[in-house]
């Protein structure tokens, strides 16, 4: 950019030349008239730092996908047992943010939503309560007939008038 400015070219040519905004080609010009080739480097630590660092997430990913402490399990001699009975049966975003606390990791709710959203990692099952492997477990039995019509919604009138006048 330097080096095309110097052999007279504009700005908007510069831009298009190397693939880049007007806006960027400014900057670095005025960045290398005020500070000389030191105006070239990378300033880094730009942006706002990371709260946790990368291990830590990864921490907090690998948490989710390992058992909830106190979610009842079948041992082989055929007894429910859990981990830890107060622990939390199943992850939510509050007990994964308040096991992440008990472990040094310090991360908020939202927090932590974020990071696994963005790994695309699910934190909880859905319906739990719908589940049995007892042999002698009867769901409810079918649904509703799918063929039974709905009722049609009610057409709302308009406003009154009289037509009397």
């Amino acid at each position: 950019m330097v080096e095309l400015s110097w052999d007279g070219w504009l700005v908007p040519q510069i831009a298009d030349q190397v693939g880049c905004s007007q806006k960027t080609v400014r900057r670095w010009l005025h960045r290398f008239n005020r500070c000389g080739l030191e105006g070239l480097e990378d300033l880094g630590g730009q942006g706002r730092k990371r709260r946790i660092t990368e291990a830590e997430r990864s921490r907090i990913i690998a948490m989710v996908k390992q058992t909830p402490p106190g979610r009842l399990e079948v041992q082989p001699s055929n007894e429910m047992w859990a981990a830890d009975e107060s622990g939390p049966s199943e992850w939510t975003l509050d007990t994964l943010a308040a096991a992440a606390r008990d472990r040094g990791i310090e991360v908020s709710r939202s927090q932590a939503r974020r990071i696994l959203l963005a790994e695309g990692v699910r934190w909880r099952r859905t319906r739990s309560w719908t589940r049995s492997r007892d042999a002698d477990f009867e769901g409810k039995g079918r649904g509703s007939s799918s063929s039974t019509p709905a009722r049609p919604p009610a057409r709302r009138s308009s406003a009154p008038t009289s037509s009397a006048r």
